[in-house]
């Protein structure tokens, strides 16, 4: 299941819309471990491994969101993201995640089930 699976496609395109569109190169860390909650990023192409303590716990591709947990819970990221080769994302600032999800309730809907998931609460 991705993050857009119970959206519309006018909210999909609001999402994708909001943020910015980055390409990053293999063996790039767009979020670290133990640090605030500034960003998230959706993958559109491409694979990144999860990350603890220096081990990987799971791998995301296209239509997944990293950095939402800490966003959400409002606490320090708890595992780093580093990209698997060249990886297409949307970069979304906290704001922007804050405001979409005051906007797109079923977005809001979606990012707490992934974040209490992914956390296991």
């Amino acid at each position: 299941m991705t993050i857009f699976d119970q959206l519309t496609d006018r909210e999909v395109d609001t999402i994708k819309n909001t943020g910015t569109h980055v390409t990053v190169p293999a063996d790039w860390s767009p979020i670290w471990e133990k640090t605030p909650a500034d960003k998230a990023y959706i993958i559109v192409s491409g694979e990144a491994a999860v990350r603890r303590k220096g081990e990987e716990i799971a791998r995301l591709g296209p239509g997944d969101i990293v950095g939402e947990g800490a966003i959400v819970t409002n606490k320090l990221r708890n595992a780093s993201i580093v990209t698997l080769g060249k990886v297409e994302m949307i970069h979304f600032s906290a704001d922007q995640v804050h405001r979409l999800r005051e906007e797109i309730p079923a977005f809001a809907e979606a990012l707490d089930r992934v974040a209490r998931e992914r956390l296991g609460s």
